[in-house]
């Protein structure tokens, strides 16, 4: 009951909250001003519209302040997710949104459950950087076709080419009134970071070219009408069908939420001493958020790191900051809807560009090509993919190109040494071959032992040292019982010393030990292998004399 219990919120949630509490409803305005114009964009951006955005960052903001395992997380919409929702709006229509959102939550709530949280720290830093840096080129490209005025010429799903065809069908001079837009709010954006960053450029940004456009009556593409208010929760309409047809969707989705919401935790929690993260409860505090996020009509959430991180430099203590975070956005639906309905859509393309060229960092690149060619090659691999492909199976592919760098690694660290035999030489101790086997038992390590037997002609016992063996898995316990079977065919008998006790149950079940002529070719000390080689090798002289 007590683990169980951790997943949940308690009372220590809000400990120093006394001392802390101005702090944090400062800190929560002031990321609900950075929040508002992302939201919007990203609801945009998504295909679901600007109100599914705003509905995101407060049902499953709240929600996940509440339930997740952070006290400064936030979150909401993000463009990683975006990247993922656009190609199931255009296949299957907005609200299929709903359904995905409620189903991904359910599979990253039984994550957490689960206890998989932990999973995130097998995931190499090349990956998570080359993943980013893929989707930073995807958000960025997706807003060009807004930015030239050009979005119904698009005909292409992928980022890249659709920027490309937006390029081509822009109708100039008109594309530098939204041009202009752009330019006008990322100049803002960049001057405010570089100058004055306590101002949040990005809702600067946008009023300054809201307010100028209504004022001159720029004819600019606009949000359009939003609700003054949220509507009542409604389970989505389901059958059998729709979720066959969804389900490949909303893993995908799962996947993005538990993994961008683990990383985004894990930078969280280095950068500002507020407790421990746990990781689990994270998920299900996440998974809960979506699944009220596709009640109330939004799109599935993840942490945001940015809004984190703007959460952390505001003197954010307990997750209050977060739950005023969502208040402040609501107050905005209530309040502000009619005002909002009236901001440029090309106004929150100029927000989203500079979101994601900040997400391109060349400092990271040149760190990651200084390094060793095979975590150059997995960042590379991994951001190419996800540009070209899907945001998941560049995640997949990363990580199995990582771990063939890993185990290439490990095979090359693991040594086939022939030894000399200790002490006095006496006859026939050139017909005895002792390998010791350091590192990790791979493959390539077993094959090594082949290679280097077939070197030397006359051995009849061979000495298999396995003291200095530190890992040994499946592939390689049963190449090793594959590689005694062959030499004890040769003619060659096999001795194996010094099986280490953490190896000897995997080693017996995959009959590493029944490939040896006899059960006395085990032991435990080198001396004792060493006399009972040489009386082999009496015996076989002895048999041969006339």
């Amino acid at each position: 009951m007590s683990t169980w219990r951790s997943l949940f919120p308690s009372r220590q949630d809000y400990t120093g909250l006394g001392r802390t509490w101005k702090r944090d409803v400062m800190a929560g305005l002031t990321v609900g001003i950075v929040a508002l114009p992302l939201a919007l964009a990203f609801g945009v951006s998504s295909g679901a519209g600007a109100e599914a955005g705003l509905i995101t960052a407060i049902v499953a903001g709240l929600v996940a302040a509440i339930f997740g395992g952070s006290h400064i997380q936030v979150s909401g919409p993000t463009g990683a997710m975006v990247v993922v929702l656009l190609p199931i709006v255009v296949d299957h229509g907005p609200g299929a949104l709903v359904v995905t959102s409620v189903m991904a939550g359910l599979v990253v709530l039984i994550a957490g459950f689960l206890r998989l949280g932990r999973t995130i720290s097998y995931i190499p830093w090349p990956v998570v950087e080359g993943f980013t840096m893929g989707i930073g080129v995807i958000i960025f490209a997706q807003q060009i076709p807004a930015a030239v005025g050009a979005s119904d010429a698009v005909g292409s799903t992928n980022a890249v080419v659709a920027a490309a065809q937006a390029f081509g069908a822009a109708t100039w001079p008109s594309t530098f009134l939204t041009l202009g837009a752009v330019v006008t709010v990322a100049a803002i954006m960049v001057a405010t970071g570089r100058w004055l960053p306590q101002v949040p450029g990005s809702f600067l940004g946008i009023v300054l070219v809201t307010v100028i456009a209504v004022v001159a009556a720029v004819p600019l593409e606009t949000i359009g009408a939003l609700p003054d208010g949220l509507t009542a929760p409604t389970l989505p309409e389901v059958n059998l069908d729709i979720l066959q047809t969804l389900a490949g969707p909303a893993l995908a989705v799962a996947a993005l939420a538990a993994i961008e919401s683990l990383l985004s935790g894990r930078v969280a929690h280095s950068m500002s001493e507020v407790g421990p993260f746990d990781a689990d409860r994270e998920l299900v505090g996440q998974g809960l958020a979506s699944v009220a996020s596709g009640l109330f009509g939004g799109m599935p959430a993840t942490a945001a790191i940015a809004r984190t991180a703007v959460n952390v430099r505001s003197g954010a203590r307990t997750r209050v900051s977060a739950v005023v975070h969502a208040l402040a956005l609501l107050a905005v639906v209530y309040l502000a809807s009619r005002v909002v309905s009236q901001v440029p859509l090309a106004a929150l393309s100029g927000v989203l560009m500079v979101t994601a060229a900040r997400m391109i960092s060349a400092r990271v690149v040149r760190t990651m090509f200084a390094t060793t060619r095979s975590d150059a090659l997995v960042f590379t691999i991994t951001a190419l993919i996800t540009v070209s492909f899907d945001l998941v199976v560049a995640i997949l592919i990363g990580l199995a190109v990582a771990a063939f760098f890993v185990l290439r690694g490990l095979s090359r660290a693991s040594g086939v040494h022939r030894e000399t035999i200790a002490g006095k030489v006496q006859p026939g101790d050139e017909r005895i071959a002792v390998f010791r086997i350091d590192g990790a038992l791979f493959f390539g390590a077993v094959e090594r032992i082949m290679e280097r037997v077939g070197e030397h002609e006359g051995i009849d016992v061979v000495i298999l040292r396995l003291s200095q063996l530190h890992l040994v898995d499946a592939t390689g316990a049963h190449s090793l019982a594959a590689v005694v079977s062959e030499l004890e065919k040769r003619g060659v008998t096999v001795l194996i010393k010094g099986v280490r006790p953490e190896h000897l149950n995997l080693m017996r079940r995959l009959q590493v030990f029944s490939a040896l002529r006899h059960r006395s070719h085990l032991f435990d000390d080198l001396e004792p292998a060493v006399e009972h080689a040489r009386s082999h090798i009496q015996r076989i002289d002895a048999a041969a004399r006339p």
